[in-house]
């Protein structure tokens, strides 16, 4: 079993939520998914994505 986590561009994840690149940087913004910044783009933890996806709906 591999430990090893993925750093995931703001396109991979818009294309595994099936939404706008817009969508996933107003949920970074408002705090809901936590990301990384690396140079001048953003990067979100597969872990993340994860957990942000197995919340319960508002």
């Amino acid at each position: 079993m591999s430990t090893e986590q993925r750093l995931l561009t703001v396109r991979e994840v818009a294309d595994a939520m099936r939404v706008s690149n817009m969508t996933v940087y107003r949920l970074i913004r408002a705090g809901e998914l936590l990301a990384t910044r690396v140079g001048r783009g953003w990067r979100i933890w597969e872990q993340s994505l994860e957990a942000y996806l197995a919340r319960e709906p508002a």
